[in-house]
């Protein structure tokens, strides 16, 4: 008596392909689960760099005082700190001493870092800083 063959799979092949199943979503929901957090990390420096840069730029508008002023941002998820700085180069016209003169301008150092906690709860921190010309000193 000849005995016929079964078609299907046999218990090995199975728990091979789920093996094999198993590794290729672990791996997919890895690289998947790296890349959102990857995109908010990237969020939070484009929102941490929108608040630096509208800070310099409100400094920047106002009459220039030296000073520094701080806060939050709308959500509070960052805050910031604007310092505005007299900015003073020597000047050497010769090979000699400095030569004093009076400016007509003063040059002002406005320096603003956003701070903020990320996902991972580190605190980050992001820094622009600009020269903006003065009234009389």
């Amino acid at each position: 008596m000849a005995t016929r063959r079964q078609a299907g799979f046999t218990l090995i092949e199975v728990v091979v392909a789920f093996v094999l199943l198993t590794l290729v979503l672990s791996v997919s929901f890895e690289i998947f689960s790296r890349g959102m957090a990857r995109a908010g990390d990237l969020e939070d420096n484009s929102r941490a760099l929108v608040v630096a840069q509208s800070r310099l730029a409100l400094a920047a508008s106002e009459e220039l005082k030296e000073g520094e002023s701080a806060g939050d941002s709308d959500d509070r998820r960052f805050h910031w700190a604007t310092s505005v700085r007299r900015h003073e180069e020597a000047v050497q016209v010769g090979p000699t001493a400095p030569v004093t003169f009076a400016p007509a301008y003063a040059m002002y150092r406005i320096d603003t870092r956003v701070t903020w906690r990320a996902a991972d709860t580190r605190e980050h921190a992001l820094a622009l800083a600009t020269l903006v010309v003065g009234g009389k000193p």
